[in-house]
Formats: C-alpha cells, structure tokens, sequence
C-alpha cells in the first residue's frame, strides 16, 4: 500500500471502532494530526461553534500570506496565483461519522488521490466550510518547525 492508502485505512478502521463502540452515523468525528502539536483551545471551542449545525462540516484554515507561484517541472514559474481564494488547510477536520466513512471507503474503492479529510468529502461532491484558525497550528514536518515551537514555547515561558 503506498501511503496516503494506508493512511484512509487506519482512518477507515477508526472510523468503524467508534460505530462498534456505539457511534452513530450523524455524530460528528474530529480528526487532528498529531505533526500539528500547537492547537489552541480557542481554535476548537471555534470550530466546535462554528459546525455544530452545519449540514456538511468543516476544517480550521489559514488563509494565505504568501505570495504563491505556480512552477513547471524545471522549476521556473509560470504563473503568480491568485491567493485571495487560497487556504492552507489545518486540523482538525469535523464530519459526521457515516458521511465521513462513506467519503473515504468509496475513495479507495475509486483509487482517487486524497490528501486530507476535507477532500474526501469534496470528493464525494460536498463542500467543507473553513473555518478561520491560527497561523502558528503549524505541521511540523522540518527539523525547523519544531525548533520554531521550541523557541515560541520557551518564549511564552
């Protein structure tokens, strides 16, 4: 199994532990990713408030900063992107249970590319609302985002 594969599985095997422990369907699930240690109680009790009756869900998203380039294989731009309708998607990500299962399930079945949770749902043809987060719930996937924690957290002392 490549990767991202077996990550929709273990979601998918979470996913059915909760209906055996006696989740239902419409209850809603919140994935986090463990590489993004620095969520703040505000950003949740947010997102919590923000969802509780939305008909699809949602994530926490950052909005982008940056100026984003789109690159060609050799690394030369071809294009400045538009980033006012751009987001840095950020966890957690807040589903109904069945929703979610089903999303995933028929993505694999489907052999489709999905990245997150939110596009699993896309994928099943809904629309995630965002939900505006803090910047600094970072992904630490770099020697450097960890360091940038480390000295932020020492910092706040």
């Amino acid at each position: 199994l490549v990767g991202s594969e077996m990550c929709i599985r273990d979601r998918l095997n979470a996913l059915l532990h909760l209906h055996a422990q006696g989740a239902h369907d419409d209850d809603w699930v919140l994935v986090h990713d463990a590489a993004r240690p620095n969520l703040s109680r505000g950003d949740l009790d947010t997102l919590l408030y923000e969802l509780a009756d939305d008909p699809v869900g949602g994530l926490l998203a950052v909005p982008a900063r940056d100026t984003l380039k789109r690159a060609d294989s050799n690394g030369r731009v071809t294009e400045t992107v538009d980033r006012s309708l751009i987001w840095q998607a950020y966890t957690p990500q807040m589903f109904r249970l069945g929703a979610l299962h089903r999303a995933l399930a028929d993505s694999l079945v489907s052999d489709v590319s999905i990245t997150d949770e939110a596009s699993a749902i896309e994928w099943a043809g809904q629309s995630p609302r965002l939900i505006e987060g803090r910047s600094d719930n970072i992904k630490v996937t770099r020697p450097e985002d960890l360091e940038w924690l480390r000295q932020r957290r020492d910092f706040k002392g």
